[in-house]
Formats: C-alpha cells, structure tokens, sequence
C-alpha cells in the first residue's frame, strides 16, 4: 500500500516509519542547503518560513521566470552529507520532520533524529524531472540573494516521491546498515579467495 503523508506532521506521523520504508508526501516542500543551513545555525537568522513540521528538501532546483511567476525546470536531491554539520541544531531550532536529499547522514544527524523525532529520506538520484513534474507549483522564494541553487525555494508537492526512509527516529541508518553488511561481505568473499592462494 502506497503510504502519503500530508504536511505538516507530527511526531506520530514519523515514529511508526522505520529505515527502508517508501513514503510519498504532500503539501508544503522547502528547498535549503549548505548556505541556509549555516546561516540558521551560525548566524542565528531566524528562517522567513516555518518549519515546524515540515520538509527541507536538499535541492538546486533550476527554476525560470515566466509571465511574472516562476516555473520549476528541474528538482533533482544533492548529498546531504554536506549538511552534516549543521543538521542536529538545524533539526532542533527548527522543528523540521524530514530532510530529503541523497546519500546518507552522519552519527550527529542520527542522534538528532531519535531525540526530535524527525527522518531522512533519499530521493532517487537521475530523477530531477520527474521530482519537478510532482510539484504543482512555486508558491514564493526568500533569501533569492544565495543564488539559484541555494535560496529557500516554497512548493506546493503532490504526492512528491518514491523517498526511502534512510533514518528513522528509532536511530536506524539505512546507509550505516548497509555499509556494516557489505563489509562483513567482503571480509567472507576475500577469505574464501584465500582457500585458493
């Protein structure tokens, strides 16, 4: 069964999910990387948005202008590892839910998922077109002096997905798993080489 969730969420919307489940979401999706991140947690700018609930997705969306309103082009997820910096107090100052972007998050980024119960989802990489053909439309921008790329873009999704939950807010890490079994893996093919050596 196709799970949706509806923004904003709270804290049961997320706890049942677990690492690996698929998600599609509607509502509100906010865009914010590296820049926005940093000036929220080391400048202290307090965000022109409200994001109590809602999603920040980790995005260069490339958008133009036409007729006087903006048109989403592409929306593809950049590597939120580069935000792990900053993500733990992001998460606490501003209530977030759900990050989405691509690849996985630190130990820092875990931690702040179970204490705030929030998660991290992946958007398919290569899927930048059909993630803008998901948003019905951009319903304002802030911060345009970042860029492009890096401003706080507010859309309205429909059904925006498939996301894999990659942390949950039980403090499980889809990539931190997946990295332990590969390498336990390995450890079992390379020895079985040396039978032969």
């Amino acid at each position: 069964m196709k799970k949706i969730l509806s923004l904003p969420l709270c804290d049961e919307d997320v706890s049942y999910l677990k690492a690996g489940d698929i998600v599609y979401l509607s509502g509100l999706l906010i865009t914010g990387r590296d820049e926005v991140y940093r000036r929220v947690t080391e400048e202290k700018i307090a965000l022109p948005v409200d994001l109590r609930g809602m999603v920040n997705y980790h995005a260069g969306p490339i958008v133009r202008k036409k007729e006087n309103k903006w048109e989403l082009v592409s929306i593809g997820p950049t590597s939120s590892v580069r935000m792990e910096k900053w993500a733990a107090d992001f998460i606490e100052r501003t209530g977030v839910k759900v990050m989405i972007g691509k690849g996985g998050m630190g130990e820092k980024t875990v931690s702040a998922c179970r204490k705030y119960k929030a998660i991290h989802c992946v958007y398919p990489g290569g899927c930048a077109v059909l993630g803008a053909s998901q948003i019905e439309k951009i319903e304002n921008v802030f911060w345009q002096e970042l860029g492009m790329a890096e401003c706080l873009w507010v859309m309205k999704s429909c059904e925006f997905g498939p996301l894999i939950v990659s942390i949950d807010t039980h403090g499980n890490s889809l990539f931190a798993e997946n990295s332990a079994y590969y390498e336990e893996r390995k450890i079992e093919i390379l020895s079985d080489f040396s039978l032969f050596s």
